[in-house]
């Protein structure tokens, strides 16, 4: 019996070890080790004509690691700012984005099951085409209005390409909502309005927090709408990342704000895991 139970136990750690492992080593691959060389390349100095200094270079010469990056970054007002800027413009985005979505999500989710697919199948059409072919296109449509190079104009494009991302998550979770609640609220004397509060609102939070993740992350790494549709005031933390990488080539700088944003990212994450499982516990 003893040697059953360990055979059983050996094949759930095989199982166990070969279901896991693939991630493991996908994520140690392609998230942790860039991630580390990107923590070293902060602590470096650029190299003479870009890219990194030697670490062992001939005396005179800067080689080695410094914390002269974190320095400039902290002491320089200018940082902050693009990142609040940064920030703002993730949160705006995410909240026209939640406004614009719910609505076209708890449509799609109270509509007939056949009309289902082909609504979910039009939000995200626009993946279908190139991502720099549509926001040019708002070039020709913001143009003609002379809102183009504008904080709106950039606004608008991060609206546009980051809605999906809202739509689905909400999507998928007032399809689960089972209506019976709402039956038994408006039994009990709620009305449209406190249904919608009492009801599919905090069931709906999961979805919401979700989506809202989906959007304010990406949005505070875009650099590719605020450089197209933008104007000179409307660089964001992605663009200063992308100038020090391609244009100035001071890779340890740019490795470093890449690691303030990622630590950003990370702390943003963390939060909307947290208030998502409060959330759920509240519904």
């Amino acid at each position: 019996m003893q040697d059953v139970t360990s055979t059983r136990t050996q094949g759930g750690r095989t199982t166990r070890w070969l279901v896991s492992a693939p991630p493991l080593l996908f994520l140690t691959a392609f998230f942790l080790v860039p991630s580390l060389i990107m923590v070293v390349a902060s602590f470096r100095y650029p190299g003479e004509f870009g890219a990194l200094a030697p670490i062992f270079g001939k005396p005179g010469e800067d080689h080695g690691f410094t914390l002269e990056n974190y320095v400039v970054f902290f002491s320089d007002w200018i940082y902050a700012q693009i990142f609040l800027k940064s920030f703002g413009v993730a949160l705006l985005t995410t909240v026209i984005c939640l406004v614009m979505a719910y609505p076209v999500a708890l449509l799609i989710a109270r509509s007939p099951k056949k009309y289902r697919d082909l609504m979910v199948l039009l939000c995200v059409l626009p993946f279908a085409s190139n991502f720099l072919v549509r926001v040019y296109a708002w070039m020709i449509i913001l143009g003609p209005f002379d809102l183009l190079f504008s904080r709106f104009a950039v606004i608008v494009g991060m609206v546009y390409v980051h809605l999906p991302f809202m739509i689905l998550p909400l999507y998928t979770n007032l399809e689960k909502h089972d209506p019976v609640l709402l039956d038994a609220a408006q039994d009990l004397g709620a009305n449209g309005w406190h249904r919608f509060w009492r009801v599919t609102f905090p069931l709906s939070l999961p979805g919401i927090f979700s989506g809202s993740a989906l959007v304010f992350i990406p949005v505070l790494g875009m650099f590719a709408i605020p450089e197209i549709l933008g104007g000179k005031d409307d660089w964001l933390v992605g663009n200063l990342i992308k100038e020090s990488f391609l244009g100035t080539r001071d890779w340890p700088f740019g490795s470093m704000l890449s690691l303030m944003l990622t630590i950003a990212v990370l702390i943003v994450a963390g939060v909307a895991a947290a208030l998502a499982r409060r959330g759920m516990a509240r519904a």
